[in-house]
């Protein structure tokens, strides 16, 4: 997969990308990553990316015309992969989710595009295949919104994790959240690790994780349970055991189903 941002401050990435699950993508050859300066787009002697806004106001907008061009030749630069799908992260877009980051990670190639300041001339936005926001806040820069989306989605891709199930067990893969982790010591200041995970029972140990997954949705995300029933997530015993905690009203119809 290639990814590839487009910045006013392309330094941004550095860290986060050359460490890391990140850094081990691109060496096994499963990503290649390019960020680009957006500002080499620009054709005046101060490189401007960014004007006063159009009816007054506070702040600077982004211009639109070294986004345009940027895409344009940016389309057009790399021929051994297909035109890039392009992302703008925006507080009015899309809210992210697991699902949205496994459909990004089957683009070969994709392209953000990262706002900054007041935010992005609008009419840039008819460039983008996809509007996305990372929760209903506002940070200073897209830079660090895409740095969330870019690390969510290539750990989706073959190879990149150690543990080829590892993406399969994590928390809203399933619409339920991740049940809980324990390593060594098995005792530490009077907090022992549960006996069933020392065990050796892969069946019981299996168990005891759904179980704790089920729990802790339903105690600090209700509102999965629902989104799991509706697709099909939750079987009887799922079921039987959720009734059992005597939070949620099942009825038998619903634990059939």
């Amino acid at each position: 997969m290639l990814i590839e941002t487009l910045s006013t401050f392309p330094q941004m990435f550095d860290a986060v990308m050359q460490s890391s699950m990140m850094r081990i993508a691109q060496e096994k050859g499963i990503l290649e990553f390019v960020s680009h300066d957006l500002r080499d787009w620009t054709h005046d002697r101060h490189r401007t990316t960014d004007d006063d806004p159009y009816g007054g106001g506070s702040g600077l907008v982004m211009k639109c015309e070294p986004i345009y061009e940027a895409l344009d030749d940016l389309a057009l630069a790399n021929q051994q992969v297909p035109k890039p799908y392009c992302v703008f992260m925006s507080p009015a877009g899309r809210p992210f989710s697991d699902q949205a980051a496994s459909n990004l990670a089957l683009k070969p190639r994709l392209l953000f595009v990262c706002g900054h300041y007041e935010g992005i001339d609008e009419r840039a936005y008819d460039l983008a295949d996809e509007v996305i926001s990372i929760g209903d806040y506002v940070l200073t820069s897209g830079e660090l919104a895409s740095m969330v989306v870019i690390d969510a989605v290539v750990r989706k891709l073959e190879g990149v994790l150690g543990d080829a199930t590892s993406a399969l067990d994590e928390s809203f893969c399933a619409s339920l959240l991740e049940y809980p982790h324990f390593t060594r010591p098995s005792v530490y200041r009077g907090k022992e690790v549960p006996e069933v995970l020392l065990s050796g029972n892969h069946a019981a140990i299996a168990l005891w994780r759904r179980k704790q997954s089920l729990e802790r949705t339903l105690r600090l995300r209700p509102d999965l349970i629902d989104k799991a029933r509706s697709q099909g997530s939750l079987d009887k015993d799922d079921w039987d055991f959720l009734d059992s905690l005597s939070k949620v009203p099942i009825s038998g119809d619903e634990a059939l189903s």
